[in-house]
């Protein structure tokens, strides 16, 4: 079988690395009783609040302004970006394959994220070398699964859609990169992962 990729695109969160925001809501309600159980409803009720901050549409001063005060100022700026951000871990067996993968191919990070996230969350990462480029919502204004974002990708990459694929855990942005005219795979664990990538003659 011939392989027709040149480029291979990975989701960041749950794919690189997995979150879990366990961590931070028992953070604030030892800081407050009840402050992360606020912080909970507020990310539910608030969901368009915090896809426009991925999406750029609002700066962090906006974004922490708006959830500082729905949490009635309980907490400082700094002490929320921490608990906020320190939720990821890294997804060991994964980023090992990235050295190999970075041997015959262009690797490129596509996530739906926001500043605070990227600068205090994941940017000090190890792995994120073995990326040629980094496309992030709110850098190019426009979350998965637009268009514009896979777009954005292709824009860097300077190959046609279908020598692209995409590794995404969430199935409606595995769909958004199909309709892009890429290929793409939902991501599920890392041994599915590797029948995918064998199937496809990538490994």
């Amino acid at each position: 079988m011939i392989n027709k990729y040149s480029v291979i695109v990975f989701d960041l969160g749950n794919v690189l690395l997995p979150f879990n925001y366990e961590g931070t809501i028992h953070g604030l309600n030892e800081k407050a009783p009840g402050l992360g159980d606020h912080f909970v409803r507020y990310s539910k009720e608030n969901r368009d609040i915090l896809r426009k901050y991925e999406r750029g549409d609002i700066s962090d001063v906006e974004f922490l302004n708006n959830i500082l005060s729905d949490l009635d100022n309980k907490i400082s700026r700094e002490e929320f970006v921490n608990y906020f951000s320190k939720v990821f871990t890294v997804n060991e067996k994964l980023v090992s394959l990235l050295p190999k993968l970075k041997e015959k191919y262009t690797l490129v990070l596509l996530s739906n994220t926001n500043s605070i996230h990227r600068e205090y969350g994941w940017e000090d990462y190890e792995f994120l070398k073995y990326f040629d480029k980094l496309i992030l919502s709110y850098q190019v204004n426009a979350v998965k699964p637009e268009l514009k974002i896979y777009k954005s990708a292709e824009a860097f990459t300077q190959k046609p859609p279908q020598e692209h694929i995409f590794i995404d855990d969430v199935a409606d942005y595995v769909e958004g990169a199909k309709k892009a005219g890429w290929d793409a795979v939902q991501y599920t664990g890392y041994d599915k992962l590797i029948a995918d990538f064998k199937a496809k003659n990538i490994l």
